[in-house]
């Protein structure tokens, strides 16, 4: 079966081809940053109205990177929440609008499933079941994932998510927008002894996350000491070290709780460097593994709503004419595949 797969939910344009037989065929994509770093973040409006000029555009080229026609897709996937409102109605309006036109079925898919599943493109996926660690940009979430559908959240962020924290650290730091990765890139050049941030939430049971405090300490830090460029550096520093070391702790427990060895990453901030290092480690001493994908499918992407749209719709499920998008869908409400 060959899906075609659309993602518009915040601000990056994918379009991409799956083939149940032969995997990933093509995918591209197209970022908003430059465009939205004038405004210091996603301006829901913009967002939308450069989807609508960008969409179509990106599923002709992966169609002709393909060496496909329209004719020649049996499927179509898009995104269908979480997400901006506005943005997720261009995908799913064009999506729902080519299943119509090709008599073929469409299907609305859930971003975090996307993000969670997006491992299953690499070419040594992990197998169900498997604890993962969601870390996108609004999300910070630990999951039990007993098979595609089947999942119970274990822990949750109270606030922040890790990739806003981020970012609104390192605007703190005037890092600009998005600032996550110009912060990780800044903190290598840190003194690790110099300030000790705290690891919030680890102190006490539990698996639920608060990532506003670090922020916080952040801001604290930065008003005592000055923003040097010295001091930048290693705020940053002390700022990643806490946030993956928290991370880490957590999943270490979850690992515990479940009794499972595999690990699962996902979402934008799994391509950062020190996080993968860590918990390769920490797999490797819990005699487990983890998992991530490529840097290229860690932030939103068309590929990773293809590969979760195939395997729904060849199991029959498909949305009627009606356009629903959904901008809160909590991910344990999906329909489980057996």
């Amino acid at each position: 079966m060959r899906v075609l797969g659309i993602e518009t939910s915040c601000d990056e344009t994918g379009a991409a081809i799956y083939d149940s037989e032969r995997g990933l065929l093509a995918h591209t994509l197209y970022s908003q940053v430059e465009m939205q770093a004038e405004y210091g973040g996603v301006v829901p409006e913009l967002a939308a109205r450069d989807h609508v000029r960008k969409t179509i555009p990106l599923i002709e080229e992966v169609l002709k990177q393909s060496n496909m026609t329209l004719g020649d897709l049996d499927g179509v996937a898009y995104t269908a929440g979480p997400g901006l409102a506005g943005a997720l109605m261009v995908g799913a309006t064009i999506g729902r609008s080519l299943g119509f036109a090709l008599s073929i079925p469409a299907l609305g898919v859930h971003h975090m499933e996307g993000h969670l599943l997006a491992p299953m493109l690499e070419e040594a996926p992990p197998a169900f079941p498997f604890v993962a660690l969601l870390v996108s940009g609004g999300h910070t979430q630990l999951i039990k994932v007993a098979g595609m559908g089947d999942y119970q959240i274990l822990g949750d962020t109270l606030d922040d998510a890790v990739g806003e924290a981020f970012d609104k650290t390192a605007r703190l730091m005037g890092l600009g927008y998005p600032g996550g990765a110009a912060l990780s890139l800044l903190a290598e050049r840190g003194n690790p002894e110099r300030f000790d941030f705290p690891r919030p939430m680890t102190d006490r049971p539990g698996l639920d996350f608060s990532f506003s405090g670090l922020k916080t300490f952040a801001l604290n830090t930065a008003t005592k000491f000055g923003l040097d460029e010295q001091t930048k550096a290693d705020i940053a520093c002390a700022f990643q070290t806490a946030v993956v070391e928290t991370l880490l702790i957590k999943c270490r427990r979850a690992l515990r709780l479940t009794g499972w060895k595999r690990l699962v990453v996902a979402g934008g901030v799994g391509a950062n460097r020190l996080l993968r290092q860590r918990l390769q480690e920490m797999t490797a001493d819990e005699g487990g593994s983890v998992f991530f994908p490529r840097h290229e499918f860690c932030t939103d992407n068309g590929a990773m709503i293809a590969y979760v749209g195939c395997q729904r719709l060849m199991m029959g499920e498909k949305n009627d004419l009606e356009i629903k998008v959904y901008p809160r869908w909590p991910i344990e409400n999906l329909t489980k595949i057996l």
